[in-house]
């Protein structure tokens, strides 16, 4: 029985795939992002499914109570095998343990697939350069003709095509208004979180008083909500909200980093250290963890360089070593580079380290710039490095696009107290750049839109 629309809505069609740039098996990168946003989506949506996207990597691989829900219960899933991901792979397992048919396999051309799921059942997607979908629109037909004949209930699970009488369990009497509510409750819960951080921190709390007790809120709407707490400057709600979490939720990599970033913006130094070095322990050199780290020295050496200025050198060139260990440890990853370069400015302009690695950070994001979805950390990155090199065309330009993608309030603050870190240093030399100033002002009126 083929399955049709819910009291008027679409059936569900639940996504199973990697978040955000990963590499691949050939040493280059995609963009799961993009795949979604540009591919899977759409196709869905044409399909005439409802998409629902999986955050499985946005909390760290931790699988609960929703996520099989989702798994199991929707009408259809799509899995992306590209990359080879374990968590994909075991979720796809379930799904194929309970689902005769309507899952549509995915991959970028991937050589990783197992015997067990052989090549001819994995629909193939071209990425061009920067990761993203080279034919959005001749795949995305392919992929809507797969997703109608799914509805053909023609089996495609390996489990059920090789064990002819297994029965599969009654998924239709399985499947309540409750799951649907619950999926979308999610999608709202998270669109709520969005428009109250333009609101603030005020508005952010307002949402997490209604979003009740917080062992019965979704992981992926608590690691937003963390999110959202951080964005508004709430880092004592950070905290908290990390402490009520369940065990494994606040064993991911994600919440450690955020705990220790929140720890040290209320004035916790040592246990940010301490947190971060501990997740460096347990998952090596990490350009997330590592930029981390190097806030916390340079925070340390903000805090005392008008008192002591040999310990202030020694924290200065701890936050170098750390920012420049987390872009080594990934060369896409130029924000620990840019802060690297721009501290290397302060300690010794021009000297030969920050001659060799700035052009490789300008490479880097000049990478990101050209993948055609690049936000207000891209360009105010390319901001720093041109006042780094006294470009002052570069830097105008690169501060028009960077006022322009203003999101936080936050975010130009940041970048205005970074010039003022390289105004002062400069001013010491007696080296002046009005032009610099300038926009360093700018950066520090600026507000998103309303």
């Amino acid at each position: 029985m083929n399955a049709g629309t819910v009291m008027g809505r679409s059936p569900l069609c639940f996504v199973v795939m990697p978040f955000g740039t990963k590499r691949d098996a050939a040493g280059g990168t995609v963009d799961f992002d993009g795949v979604y946003e540009r591919l899977l989506r759409p196709a869905a949506g044409e399909a005439g499914l409802e998409p629902l996207r999986a955050d499985q990597e946005l909390i760290g691989g931790v699988i609960h109570k929703p996520m099989f829900e989702r798994l199991v219960l929707a009408d259809y899933a799509i899995a992306d095998l590209t990359t080879a991901n374990p968590n994909v792979f075991y979720e796809l397992g379930v799904r194929h343990g309970v689902r005769p048919y309507s899952t549509v396999l995915v991959g970028a051309e991937t050589k990783l697939i197992p015997f067990d799921l052989a090549p001819d059942r994995v629909l193939p997607y071209r990425l061009d350069a920067e990761g993203l979908p080279a034919e959005p629109e001749q795949d995305r037909r392919r992929l809507v003709q797969a997703l109608r004949a799914a509805r053909e209930a023609s089996v495609d699970s390996p489990v059920f095509q090789l064990i002819g009488d297994l029965s599969p369990p009654d998924i239709e009497r399985l499947k309540t208004d409750l799951f649907r509510s619950s999926a979308t409750y999610s999608a709202e819960a998270k669109a709520l979180l969005a428009s109250a951080r333009e609101e603030g921190a005020s508005a952010v709390r307002r949402v997490a008083a209604d979003l009740g007790s917080i062992e019965d809120i979704e992981a992926g709407i608590l690691v937003d909500l963390l999110r959202s707490y951080r964005a508004t400057g709430a880092w004592e709600e950070m905290v908290s909200l990390v402490g009520e979490m369940t065990a494994p939720l606040r064993r991911t990599v994600l919440v450690r980093e955020q705990y220790a970033f929140a720890l040290n913006r209320t004035g916790r130094s040592g246990d940010a250290e301490r947190a971060l070095r501990e997740v460096l322990d347990d998952q090596g050199p990490r350009s997330e963890t590592l930029g981390l780290l190097g806030r916390v020295y340079k925070d340390r050496w903000e805090a005392c360089r008008g008192s002591s200025a040999l310990t202030a050198c020694g924290y200065l060139d701890q936050a170098i070593d750390a920012y420049r260990s987390g872009f080594e440890a990934d060369w896409r990853d130029a924000y620990p580079g840019v802060n690297a370069v721009t501290l290397m400015e302060i300690r010794e302009p021009g000297g030969t380290s920050q001659q060799v690695l700035l052009p490789v950070v300008r490479y880097a994001i000049q990478r990101r710039i050209a993948g055609g979805r690049p936000d207000y950390w891209d360009h105010a990155s390319k901001l720093e490095l041109d006042v780094v090199a006294r470009d002052r065309e570069g830097a105008l330009r690169a501060a028009g696009s960077a006022l322009a993608a203003v999101r936080e309030p936050w975010q130009p603050e940041t970048t205005a107290h970074n010039l003022s870190l390289i105004r002062e240093s400069r001013a010491q030399n007696d080296e002046e750049a009005g032009w610099a100033d300038e926009i360093e002002r700018e950066l520090k009126t600026a507000a998103p839109a309303e």
